[in-house]
């Protein structure tokens, strides 16, 4: 046991000649060794207390306050990055005390400082405070489609300063929380699938009626994304050469336009095999009986 004591004390020893000056401060070599330890001690934190939130998390969903996954993964989240941010200034203070910079200093000219910008951070002010009513509200969380003014599209990351939504085309809008004035959340509860079908004036609604019926039967008892419906609401137009028949129905949030899709597909099916003409812009053109053509 003593020898061993002793192998550890020649080897801090040999350590201390190469990271040490002969005052014992460390040397540029010591304080990067301690760096590196200081930034790798403050990962390995952070990794562990994210596994403690999202583990408190998971078992947490399902309580009245977790409304659902989403929700539960948006606090996650914006609780990792409060961390992280923590962590890394507390580093950021170790390392500059390590270079003997007076952080007592720095903070109390921070705070100083902090009054006379506060002016100037009003925005930035704005757009935390919305951020934590957005979060605690549960406005809309991450996997949300939501629509803002004119931009439209599913949550990607709910922070306490910005929200970033991602549309169809693949832009990304970094929208700041405090800009947000009416949000549309377009996941909540059921949608509503919508669809117009055209015919001709001069086919039988009766019949055609009948067919959309079977068309909507299908889908009720084929697609487990329908809530309520198809339903046919009958004739809701009657424009200058086609009727027009409209078709709703319940669906699960973000699969109203599968739907939809669906329910086109198989009209033009049936109407094809039904031989039910859907009626498109024409010309006829008359130059005598013999003549006559339609373009």
């Amino acid at each position: 046991m003593i020898d061993i004591i002793e192998r550890f004390n020649h080897l801090k020893n040999i350590i201390d000649i190469y990271i040490k000056r002969d005052n014992g401060d460390f040397n540029i070599l010591g304080k990067l060794i301690n760096i590196f330890i200081i930034i790798l001690i403050i990962k390995l934190v952070i990794s562990l207390i994210n596994k403690i939130i999202d583990k408190t998390l998971k078992n947490k969903r399902g309580a009245n306050f977790f409304v659902d996954s989403r929700r539960a993964n948006t606090i996650a989240e914006v609780l990792k990055k409060v961390v992280k941010y923590i962590l890394y200034f507390i580093g950021t203070v170790m390392v500059l005390d390590m270079f003997n910079i007076n952080t007592n200093s720095i903070l109390a000219t921070a705070g100083i400082g902090g009054l006379a910008i506060g002016f100037g951070a009003q925005s930035l002010v704005k757009d935390v405070i919305t951020g934590f009513f957005i979060l605690f509200e549960d406005q809309y969380a991450v996997g949300d489609y939501i629509n803002v003014e004119s931009m439209e599209g599913t949550v990607e990351e709910l922070g306490l300063r910005v929200t970033k939504v991602r549309d169809f085309s693949g832009d990304l809008y970094i929208i700041p929380n405090g800009m947000i004035q009416i949000v549309t959340n377009k996941t909540r509860g059921a949608m509503r699938a919508l669809v117009q079908i055209f015919i001709s004036y001069e086919e039988d609604i009766d019949r055609v009626i009948k067919i959309l019926e079977g068309i909507c039967l299908e889908i009720k008892n084929n697609n487990d994304s329908v809530l309520d419906g198809p339903t046919i609401l009958g004739i809701t137009d009657l424009g200058e050469s086609n009727v027009s028949l409209t078709i709703i129905a319940k669906t699960k949030p973000m699969e109203q336009w599968a739907v939809e899709r669906q329910i086109r597909k198989k009209v033009k099916e049936a109407f094809d095999k039904e031989n039910i003409k859907i009626p498109y812009p024409k010309t006829v053109i008359f130059g005598g009986k013999e003549n006559d053509t339609e373009i």
